[in-house]
């Protein structure tokens, strides 16, 4: 990052955490996905510091459906007791008039986001909240195993499974799996599911205009591509996975491949990871013939709570979280992709987190989930889709009846507009 960024950003983090008159009490949820927890309960203290005000973090389950449905209670119930709330990039249209319009608190900062990103978080000229990072996921492989059986890292996702089966093949272990995902019947598996079809040619659920897509032959073969892996590359059990059971796998050495976000990383190569200096990362696979990798649109924001009882200092602790010099920090302890993007090309990152650099190039070419044009309607878009995926995977139901059937539930949900 250059000087004169820092400079700026040092500034404005100085007027903004000047020492409260009178210390307030904040609140803040956090997930517990990761080094989260460890990360955010050291950056608090150093704005516990700066402005006298202390930060009590709330921790919330890993599941980002769990998470959604706890904000709506309190949120509804117009809970005092929750400040600043850690929201998924997907919820600002959802969230929009429980959260304070930041537009005014970020304006000298908001043009150093990602133009797309602050966009997300914008409905109805509104900012609901300020990017703390963003999230695409990756393909993770064992260099040294397909280093060892002479494969190349992957480009489709046949050659993936072709890998998988060969490497499990030579290796003979009961232990290892050829492929481990997130296919729980969650948020995470729309994540994913999104990825297998749009990657296969088969559009984006809803596209942008708000056409329900999501019922064609080309979403058909990507599940069934899918169901063919389970009970063969990928264990059984991968259908009660999220993310932390995947990394699990993968992280005792069990795994050849795996799809999971950037926090992953940092946590493969700990002391204490079978895996460490043993693999690497590229983009998530295409369908082939002519398709492209695709990979989810992920990342958290911070939004204020229109009931906080300290709605200024609650501003102040979002800039805080959401500064250059925060962003810096979660990507070099904990593999968070900046939002900013000068931090992409500051000398420590690119040092100590090259990892990083690879990651620019795969969130610029990210699939956003179908929240724009679904509005308020998107959790139960969502949970239709993700129901489906998971009756087919489960061998309840073919790909082309399940998706059928959705399609019906889909535009009986629309009716005359997604409203």
């Amino acid at each position: 990052m250059k000087m004169k960024t820092f400079i700026t950003a040092a500034v404005a983090s100085i007027s903004l955490m000047a020492v409260s008159a009178v210390a307030a009490d904040l609140s803040i949820v956090s997930g517990s996905t990761g080094k989260d927890l460890e990360f955010m309960t050291k950056e608090l203290a150093k704005f516990t510091a700066a402005t006298g005000n202390k930060v009590t973090i709330v921790p919330m389950p890993s599941s980002t459906t769990d998470q959604f449905g706890q904000y709506k209670l309190w949120l509804a119930a117009g809970n005092t007791d929750i400040d600043v709330y850690q929201t998924d990039v997907i919820w600002a249209p959802q969230l929009a008039d429980q959260f304070v319009d930041l537009t005014a608190t970020a304006k000298d900062v908001a043009k150093s986001h990602f133009p797309s990103i602050i966009e997300s978080q914008t409905v109805n000229g509104k900012l609901v909240a300020i990017p703390y990072f963003t999230d695409a996921p990756a393909l993770y492989y064992r260099k040294d195993l397909l280093d060892k059986y002479k494969i190349a890292p992957p480009k489709t996702w046949d050659e993936m499974a072709a890998a998988a089966k060969t490497v499990l093949d030579g290796e003979k272990s009961a232990d290892l799996q050829g492929f481990v995902f997130q296919g729980n019947a969650y948020e995470g598996l729309t994540c994913d599911a999104l990825e297998w079809v749009k990657s296969n040619g088969g559009g984006q659920i809803v596209e942008a205009d708000g056409k329900i897509s999501i019922n064609n032959p080309k979403a058909a073969a990507a599940l069934d591509r899918v169901k063919s892996w389970i009970g063969t590359i990928s264990p059984k059990g991968v259908l009660a996975y999220q993310e932390e059971e995947s990394r699990g796998v993968w992280q005792l050495g069990n795994a050849v491949f795996m799809r999971n976000w950037p926090y992953a990383f940092a946590l493969g190569n700990g002391a204490d990871s079978k895996v460490k200096d043993k693999f690497d990362i590229v983009p998530l696979p295409s369908g082939g013939e002519g398709g492209s990798s695709a990979a989810t649109l992920g990342g958290w924001n911070l939004a204020v709570s229109k009931y906080s009882k300290n709605v200024e200092e609650a501003k102040k602790l979002v800039m805080f979280l959401a500064s250059a010099e925060v962003q810096k920090a979660n990507a070099l302890e904990a593999s968070h992709l900046p939002t900013i993007e000068s931090v992409y090309d500051d000398a420590d990152v690119a040092k100590n987190q090259p990892v990083i650099v690879k990651w620019k190039a795969i969130f610029q070419n990210a699939v956003p989930r179908p929240s724009a044009p679904t509005k308020v309607k998107y959790n139960e878009v969502s949970s239709l889709f993700w129901s489906a995926v998971h009756d087919t995977l489960s061998g309840n139901g073919t790909s082309a009846d399940n998706l059928a059937t959705l399609e019906a539930k889909l535009t009986e949900l629309k009716g005359d507009g997604w409203k």
